[in-house]
This record gives C-alpha cells, sequence and structure tokens, in this order.
C-alpha cells in the first residue's frame, strides 16, 4: 500500500503540474519533493528511491539545455526536417496572410477568457445609426422584390440612382476620398438590414464593399489610382467587378489558366510595355454592368523586360470596359435571384503595365494580395447577408406560426413546428453573434482568415437549414410564388451564398483545419520556420525551445483533456457569472480535447493529414464551434447578461456542445492508427459521450420567444427591416402580432360558444353580432376579432396569375411578332 501510495503521490504531483503548464524545473522539483516526502511518511524508502532515480535520469538530461539541444534535439531536427512537407508557395503567402485572434486562445488548450471580454463591444457611431436610419430605411422601403426578381430581373433605375447617390457602394472608401469610411461593423449592419428585404440588393451592395478593385486599391494601389478610381468607385460613377473564377479554376484560385503576356506595343505613335492578356472569367457579380473589371492571371515574362524571371505570377489589374478587345457577355441567371453577374474574356487584349494594381513592382504579388484582401471582406459579406435572412426567417416565422390556426390552435403550439421554430430561434442566435464577432475583429484591426473561413461557412450552412424550416412551417403559403410570397425566393437562393466566395465543402474539408492547425498552434509554425533559419545554432535553438514547448503541450492538454472529462467540465478556471460559468468550462475541456486531437493527429499522420478532409472536417468543426460559442458567450455580455436572452443562448450552447462531441468522436472512431483511437478515446470521453442535443422544454422556450413581441425577441431582430410599408408583408405581419396574440382568450370564449351551438349564422361576421347581443364577447372584443381575421387573412393568401402573366417576356414578345407578322400576311 505504501508503494501505490509513493507511485500514486508522483503521478498526482506530475498531472497536476501539467494541469497548470508548469515549467520544467517546477514539474521536476515538485515532483521530486512529493516523491521524497511522500514516500518517506509512507515507509517506502526503496520505491522512493527508484522512483527518484527515474524522475532525476528524464528531468537532469533535459534541464541541461546543451545537452539536450546536442544529445536530442539535433537528431530530432534533422528527422523533422525530413518528415515535414515542404509547403508550397502558396501555401506558404496564405499562411503568412492573415493574423491570429482569439481562435489561437481556443488552439490553445486553456483559453484566457479574459482576453475575450476585455476586447471593446462592437457599437455603431451616431453617425453610422443614422444611415442605417435614413438611407438604408429609405432604400428597403423603395424595394418590390418581386418587381426585381419576377418582372425586370434587375434593380428598378431609381434604386440603382438612389445607391449611387447614397454612397452605399462607397462604404469602405475612406472619407478623404469621398466614401463613407464606415466601421466593418456597420457595413456588416447595412447588408444585414437589405438582405432582410432583397437578397439582390444585398449582394449588389456587398460587391463593390468586399473583395474587389476599392479593397485592393486602398491596399495596394498606387496614389495616382487612388485618387482616379476611388473617388468615382464612391459615388457610382465606377461601377466595379473582380473577374477571378473560370472554367477550370474555381476554389482552386491558383491554377487560373488565364495569363498576359509583358510585351512592347506602339500605343497613340509611343513604344509602349504592357501586357496582352488573354483570359475567361465566369460568374462575375456586377459584370454586366460594371465599368471598370479588377482581373487576376498568371503574368509572364518571356522577353525579360521586367527583370530575369520569366514567371511572375499570379497579377491583378485594372481595367477600363472601354479596353479594345474586352468583352463582357451575357448575364447569368443565378437561382432566380438575379443580381447582375456574367462572364468576362478577353483575346489578346494589350493593357499598359499601368493598369497594374499597385503598378508593376506588383507585378506576381497577386496571391498574396487576394488572400490578404479575401479574409476580410469574407467575414463580412456572406454572414452579413446571411444573418440578414435568418433574422427575417426569424420575424416571419415566427409571426406566422403564431397567426396561421389548425385544428383550433396556432401551428406555433404543434410540436413539430415548434421543433422547427426552436432551431430557427437558436441557429439565428449563434448565427447573429457569429457575424458581430468576425466584423469587430477586422475593426479591431485583424484580418480574420480562419475566423471568415467559420463565418462564411456555418453561417451560409444555417441560413439554409433555417430557410428549409421556414418553408416547412410555411407550408404551401410558401411554395406559391408571387408577391405576397416573401420566403421562397430565399430558399431558392440558399445555394447561391453555399457556394461563392469558396465552396462550403472545401472551406470545411481544407481550410478552417487547414490554415487553424499550422497558424493557431502556439508551436507547430515555430518549428516549420526554425527549419528555415540559415544558421545551425540559432536554427538547433529555435527548433529546441518550439519542440519542448509542444511536447509540454501535448502532455498538458492531455492531462487537462482527461481530469475535465473526468469532473464533467466542473472545476477550473473560469470567467462569466454563476449562469455562464459551466459554458465557459465546457469550452475548457473541448478546447483541451481538441489541441490533443489535432497534435496526435498531425504527430502520427503528417503530410497525409493534408489528404484526410474527413478527419480535418471534423477537426474543424471542433474548432468552429468553439469560436462560435465564444461568440454567443461574448454577445451575452456585451448586451449585458439579459436573463430574457437565456433560453436562446442555453439551447444554441447546447448545440454546439453536441456538435462537438459527435465530431471529435467521429474523427477518433475513424483515425487509422486503433490503438492511438483507443487512447484518445479514454482521454476525450473517459465516461463516454455526455452532451445532449438540446431539450423539448428548452426548445419550447426558445419558440415562445420568437412568437411573441419581447426584449429577446427585438435584439434578436436587430437591422432588420419591419416598417409596415406597403411593400414589406412581414412588417406588417409584425405590426398586427400584439392584437393577434390579445385576441388569442377572446377566440377561446367565442370558440366555446360555436362548439355549444349558440349561433344560428354559418357566416363569421353574423356569428361575430351574434356573441355580442348574447354577452359571450363586448363590442371592442368583436372589433378586435374582426380587425385579426381581416389582417391574418391577408398574410395567409397566396397570389394565382393568368397564365400569360408566367411567360417570359421575350415569349410573349416572339407572340406578338408572330401575331403581327400574320395580321400582314392576312
Amino acid at each position: 500500500m505504501s508503494v501505490l501510495l509513493t507511485l500514486l503521490a508522483a503521478i498526482i504531483a506530475s498531472g497536476a503540474c501539467a494541469y497548470h503548464r508548469s515549467s520544467l524545473r517546477t514539474w521536476a522539483v515538485t515532483t521530486i519533493v512529493v516523491t521524497l516526502v511522500v514516500g518517506l511518511l509512507a515507509g517506502a524508502p526503496r520505491t522512493t528511491v527508484v522512483l527518484l532515480v527515474i524522475e532525476l535520469l528524464i528531468a537532469v538530461p533535459l534541464l541541461m539545455i546543451h545537452f539536450r539541444r546536442k544529445n536530442i534535439s539535433a537528431p530530432l531536427l534533422k528527422m523533422f526536417a525530413k518528415v515535414t512537407p515542404k509547403l508550397s508557395d502558396t501555401e506558404q503567402t496564405a499562411l503568412e496572410a492573415g493574423t491570429v485572434g482569439f481562435e489561437g486562445e481556443l488552439f490553445s488548450g486553456k483559453p484566457q477568457w479574459h482576453e475575450l471580454l476585455k476586447q471593446p463591444k462592437p457599437e455603431l457611431s451616431v453617425e453610422e445609426k443614422a444611415f442605417l436610419d435614413g438611407p438604408v430605411e429609405q432604400l428597403c422601403g423603395m424595394v418590390d422584390d418581386w418587381q426585381i426578381t419576377h418582372e425586370l430581373a434587375d434593380l428598378p433605375p431609381d434604386v440603382w440612382e438612389f445607391i449611387k447617390k447614397n454612397k452605399f457602394f462607397g462604404m469602405i472608401i475612406p472619407k478623404q476620398y469621398g466614401g463613407l469610411g464606415f466601421s466593418a461593423l456597420a457595413h456588416s449592419a447595412v447588408l444585414q438590414k437589405l438582405a432582410t428585404m432583397s437578397a439582390t440588393v444585398a449582394s449588389t451592395v456587398a460587391v463593390p464593399n468586399s473583395l474587389g478593385p476599392a479593397e485592393l486599391l486602398l491596399h495596394y494601389g498606387s496614389d495616382e489610382q487612388k485618387n482616379f478610381y476611388l473617388p468615382r468607385l464612391a459615388v457610382g460613377e465606377e461601377i466595379p467587378c473582380f473577374a477571378l473564377t473560370g472554367p477550370y479554376a474555381g476554389s482552386d484560385a491558383t491554377s487560373i489558366p488565364d495569363f498576359g503576356i509583358v510585351c512592347k506595343q506602339v500605343v497613340d505613335g509611343v513604344e509602349t510595355v504592357g501586357m496582352k492578356l488573354t483570359f475567361d472569367k465566369r460568374y462575375i457579380t456586377l459584370a454586366p454592368v460594371a465599368t471598370v473589371v479588377g482581373l487576376a492571371f498568371r503574368l509572364y515574362d518571356p522577353e525579360h523586360l521586367l527583370g530575369d524571371k520569366e514567371d511572375l505570377g499570379i497579377t491583378l489589374a485594372l481595367l477600363p470596359r472601354s479596353t479594345p478587345g474586352l468583352e463582357i457577355g451575357r448575364r447569368h441567371f443565378p437561382l432566380n435571384v438575379p443580381f447582375q453577374n456574367g462572364p468576362v474574356h478577353g483575346k489578346e487584349i494589350f493593357a499598359p503595365l499601368s493598369t497594374l494594381i499597385g503598378g508593376p513592382h506588383m507585378a506576381g504579388h497577386g496571391w498574396r494580395m487576394l488572400v490578404e484582401c479575401l479574409s476580410v471582406g469574407r467575414a463580412i459579406s456572406l454572414p452579413s447577408n446571411a444573418t440578414g435572412g435568418v433574422r427575417m426567417a426569424v420575424a416571419a416565422t415566427g409571426a406566422y406560426a403564431r397567426m396561421r390556426k389548425q385544428f383550433g390552435l396556432a401551428v406555433a403550439r404543434f410540436e413539430g413546428v415548434e421543433e422547427a421554430l426552436a432551431r430557427i430561434g437558436g441557429l439565428t442566435y449563434a448565427t447573429a453573434a457569429l457575424s458581430r464577432a468576425t466584423a469587430a475583429a477586422v475593426d479591431r484591426g485583424e484580418k480574420p482568415a480562419v475566423p471568415s473561413a467559420i463565418a462564411k461557412y456555418h453561417a451560409t450552412e444555417w441560413g439554409r437549414t433555417i430557410a428549409g424550416d421556414s418553408m416547412d412551417v410555411h407550408g404551401g403559403k410558401a411554395v406559391q410564388l408571387g408577391p405576397k410570397n416573401y420566403a421562397g425566393r430565399a430558399w431558392q437562393g440558399v445555394p447561391i451564398a453555399i457556394t461563392v466566395e469558396g465552396a462550403n465543402i472545401m472551406t470545411r474539408s481544407l481550410m478552417i483545419f487547414g490554415q487553424g492547425a499550422i497558424r493557431c498552434h502556439p508551436y507547430v509554425l515555430k518549428e516549420m520556420k526554425a527549419l528555415s533559419i540559415p544558421d545551425y545554432s540559432e536554427r538547433l535553438k529555435s527548433f529546441d525551445d518550439a519542440l519542448f514547448g509542444h511536447i509540454g503541450f501535448g502532455i498538458s492538454n492531455a492531462v487537462r483533456s482527461f481530469v475535465l472529462g473526468v469532473t464533467g467540465a466542473r472545476i477550473g478556471e473560469s470567467a462569466g457569472d454563476a449562469y455562464t460559468r459551466r459554458y465557459y468550462r465546457k469550452l475548457n475541456r473541448y478546447s483541451a480535447a481538441l489541441a490533443l486531437c489535432a497534435d496526435t493527429f498531425m504527430g502520427v499522420l503528417g503530410g497525409k493529414l493534408k489528404f484526410k478532409e474527413k478527419l480535418s472536417a471534423r477537426l474543424g468543426d471542433v474548432l468552429s464551434y468553439l469560436y462560435i460559442a465564444s461568440a454567443m458567450l461574448k454577445r451575452y455580455e456585451d448586451t449585458g447578461r439579459p436573463e430574457a436572452d437565456r433560453p436562446l443562448l442555453a439551447w444554441a450552447f447546447h448545440e454546439c456542445m453536441w456538435r462537438i462531441q459527435m465530431a471529435l468522436d467521429g474523427a477518433i472512431r475513424n483515425f487509422p492508427v486503433r490503438p492511438i483511437a483507443w487512447l484518445l478515446h479514454v482521454l476525450v470521453f473517459p465516461f463516454g459521450r455526455r452532451e445532449v442535443p438540446p431539450s423539448d422544454r428548452l426548445g419550447r422556450r426558445v419558440a415562445a420567444i420568437i412568437t411573441a413581441p419581447g426584449e429577446a425577441r427585438d435584439r434578436l431582430l436587430e437591422w432588420t427591416y419591419l416598417t409596415p410599408t406597403a411593400n414589406n408583408t412581414v412588417g406588417r405581419m409584425n405590426e398586427l402580432l400584439p392584437d393577434v396574440i390579445a385576441a388569442e382568450p377572446v377566440e377561446r370564449k367565442f370558440g366555446k360558444a360555436q362548439k355549444a351551438g349558440q349561433f344560428t349564422s354559418h357566416d363569421y361576421i353574423g356569428q361575430l353580432d351574434e356573441a355580442v347581443k348574447a354577452g359571450v364577447i363586448d363590442p371592442t372584443e368583436a372589433a378586435l376579432l374582426k380587425r385579426v381575421r381581416e389582417g391574418v387573412f391577408e398574410f395567409i393568401s397566396v397570389d394565382d396569375f393568368d397564365p400569360a402573366e408566367l411567360r417570359s417576356a421575350v415569349t410573349r414578345a416572339d407572340e406578338k411578332k408572330i401575331s403581327d407578322a400574320a395580321q400582314r400576311a392576312a
């Protein structure tokens, strides 16, 4: 027993040091002292001596820095250099382009929550609020989405003019160039509000403010280019597009076959150095109406007019629409969401070197320029549009489910519908927090490469889920297209967001964990960078520091994962209040589990992990849900810890934890080296999988929040256009919602009298009159029921059309021509 006690004391001492991430020296001293004291007190001198010898044999060589580097680190450095896959230039550029924010803490296994909570609360300025309440509100009031999507397949001229006049295209352009100079949060808020009315309008406004000429010019353009283009872009005098995707290179942007050849050509009698460009691009938003085309291509210099290098690499240029030979093709038609989108072509077009963004010295730097700007644009555009869409789904579906009656009950009372409403409310809470977090990161000066990929993927995927649930709740109302249908176009258009700015399958499988594992890990990138240090002694020193830091990091995460798993994450340092403290502790547990699994997977599989996309995707899911849960907790703190929001937070948090558990379990179960997988399962899930999805009871509370006016619902509908104008059915529905709820007890009284056969009239209005005469209800209550019934009838009604109205305008024009020709022939 004394032997076992001594051994257990040594293990506990070592484990405690690992859990708290003590230094190697502290670990050695603590373990030796505890072993000595407990061994002597327990009366086990022989065991104590043996353990001390073992501990000294481990500790002394590790603490002798020069000995350790020469005899341990040096051989490992050679081995590491052989097995580490060399990063391509494009991969290296992508890794170095962005910055690491709080997602790095989540990868640490021991997040410092004070770093998250001390971040300033994201808020709009007075000027930005005025723009949101003024021009944005006015623009939403002008939008008729049926006219845009069905009748015109374009924005009306007055809408185009209003957008330009009020500088919607210049939100990211500084005031010195005539733009609005808004924050990323304001940019996000504007897009969210526009998206609640029209995906076409929101997309049209998003593109010039996302990845495109303005963003690229701001960061890399020459002063001459900035001074010429930015003022024109700000007021819509120039409309930009950016041509990147082509038939043979979509997500794989580094493989674009479009090319330019540096050459000389006589222009206006002057020999000019320029490029002959050949390209074929498609899916280019705003291309059909663009006046200036940003272009990505590979530049070659066979005559060495610019230097010694022939293949200069990916390069970016800005071509006026008037460039001879530039062909902007006919429009694409993306799933009945007719934002301007089309192909761009050119064959051996000559353009002077002055068209290169930043000038000739930026030739070949296009990939770096793209990845540095893409993270910023991706963090705002699609997450914001998706968030606006899901907020509107809350407003519309919550109100409709309370108004629509079946079997004498509002459909919101049926548990199947309630389940869908809970998903809509909970996922909207998470999506809104996620889009706010990424916008705030941009405003802090970060280039959030990993968070932007997380936001793009999950916001658009949840947008798809919520659009589907909204369609299910609305039933036949949502499938009959027409001016009264506010849900159908959103459902049609969700695959567009899934596909663009990096297809979601690729984003999840390759980008989130693929970039996060190296970029966010505290030691992996340091170890890889050590290999490139020219001086051997410095290289060995850097590698040694990173290697033994990494080893301690791995041991600590193994211990932390096991201890927090055994205790159910009920211990340890935390943040938050009495309500949220348990949430932070759960995140501590799964942060340690992610770090442990990531280290193990990378250590065992090495470069092969890059090709194990399903494993990478699952680990990326874990990182994503940790980040999303952190964003939700930050939102809860920023809004003053409102008790009314707790059901939304709890539903979304438990959903994230359950998904984390399933992702980790799936990754471990499918890990190819089974003995290691078994060990990981013990360390991560010592008592098995204990997380469960949100309960039905919690879902009922969430459904209740989104189907009745209240402060929590109001916060969920922030930046949603709910003004009850003629063009805004959902706004009018929400205006009627309080009356609908007030009428429910009156309807119950009236319904009882109906069932009792108290009325002789078969007409609803006649029955109301009889109910008043019989004293069942009073005149005020009757007026309320009548007003609600008339209002609800409008919202449950659907459109119908004359067959001729549904034919395309082209077909009708052709028919008229045939008819006219026949009449002339007669």
